[in-house]
C-alpha cells in the first residue's frame, strides 16, 4: 500500500481570479466502484500540509476500505501556490470549499487537525448555508476533529499578545514567534487576526447536522483541553464524542494516537452507513 500512496500525483485547481488566483494542490483517491461510503477529506493545521503523518494514515485507511480520499494544501503551504503571508481563514476556507466542489463527492467526512478543525466547522456552515444547483455541495456525513483550534486567533492569540507583538503588528503588519515544530518562526499577520474575527464559530450554536468526534491531548501546549470543552458547549444539537488523551500533545501523531484517529473515523463511517439504511 505504501507504493500506492507514494505514487499518487497531485492535481492543481485554480482558485480565485486575477491577482487573487492561486494554484491549489490536491491529492484525490477515487473510491472503488460501487463503494457508496462517504469520501474522507483531510484538512491540515496552520503551516502543515497534506503529506504529514496523520494525512497519509487517513489516506491509507481510505485505500484499505475502498473509500474516496481528498487532501489539499492551502495556499502558501506544501505544493500549492500563493504566499503564506496572504493567508487568512476566509482564503483557506474558499480553497477547501473549491476543492470539495470540484471533486464533487455525494457525502464527505471532514477530518480536521488544529486550524483544520476550524476550517471544518466553517465548511459545515457554508455547505448548509449555500443552496442552489451551482453552489450545492456534498452532504456532511460526519466530522473528526484533532486538537481543534476554532477561533484560535481571537481566543488563544489576541488575549496573550505582548506589547512588543502589538507594536510589530501595528508597524509591520505581522509578528513572529518561535515554532516548536520548525526552525522557521510562526508568522501571524494582522490580516489573519482581523479575518479570524469575521470567521468566529464560538459565538453561538454550531449546527453541523452530523456526528462529531473530537480527539484532544491533555498535555497540548498549543490548544488547551479546556478549548475542546468549550467547543462541545457550542455543539448541543449534535451527536458529539470528546476523547481526552491524558498524555497527548498537540500533534497526536504517535502510533497510539493514530489508532484512535482511525478508530474514530471508522466509527463515523459505520454510523453514516447505518443512517443511510431504510428503517
Amino acid at each position: 500500500m505504501s507504493d500506492q500512496l507514494s505514487n499518487a500525483q497531485p492535481q492543481f485547481l485554480t482558485v480565485g481570479e486575477g491577482e487573487a488566483a492561486r494554484e491549489i494542490a490536491m491529492l484525490v483517491r477515487p473510491a472503488q466502484v460501487g463503494n457508496g461510503a462517504p469520501a474522507l477529506v483531510w484538512l491540515s493545521g496552520y503551516r502543515s500540509d497534506m503529506s504529514g503523518t496523520k494525512a497519509v494514515e487517513l489516506d491509507g485507511l481510505a485505500a484499505e476500505l475502498g473509500l474516496a480520499s481528498i487532501r489539499l494544501d492551502y495556499s502558501g503551504h506544501g505544493l500549492s501556490g500563493g504566499s503564506f503571508g496572504d493567508g487568512t481563514i476566509s482564503r483557506w476556507l474558499e480553497e477547501a470549499l473549491a476543492v470539495i466542489r470540484h471533486v464533487a463527492p455525494e457525502r464527505v467526512i471532514l477530518v480536521g487537525s488544529s486550524m483544520g478543525g476550524w476550517i471544518a466547522l466553517r465548511l459545515a456552515q457554508e455547505l448548509a448555508r449555500q443552496g442552489g444547483p451551482k453552489l450545492a455541495g456534498p452532504k456532511l456525513a460526519g466530522m473528526v476533529l484533532i486538537a481543534p483550534a476554532p477561533d484560535f486567533t481571537s481566543e488563544l492569540i489576541e488575549p496573550n499578545l505582548k506589547a512588543k507583538e502589538l507594536k510589530s503588528l501595528a508597524e509591520r503588519g505581522y509578528f513572529e514567534e518561535r515554532s516548536q515544530y520548525s526552525p522557521e518562526p510562526n508568522i501571524y499577520t494582522r490580516a489573519l487576526i482581523e479575518d479570524g474575527r469575521e470567521n468566529r464559530v464560538l459565538d453561538g450554536i454550531i449546527e453541523t447536522g452530523c456526528p462529531v468526534h473530537i480527539l484532544q491531548g491533555m498535555k497540548d501546549p498549543d490548544v488547551p483541553h479546556a478549548h475542546a470543552m468549550k467547543l462541545v458547549e457550542h455543539l448541543p444539537a449534535d451527536d458529539v464524542v470528546l476523547t481526552f488523551i491524558r498524555d497527548g500533545d498537540h500533534r497526536l501523531s504517535r502510533p497510539g494516537d493514530i489508532a484512535l484517529l482511525l478508530s474514530a473515523v471508522k466509527g463515523i463511517i459505520r454510523s453514516s452507513t447505518n443512517r443511510q439504511m431504510p428503517a
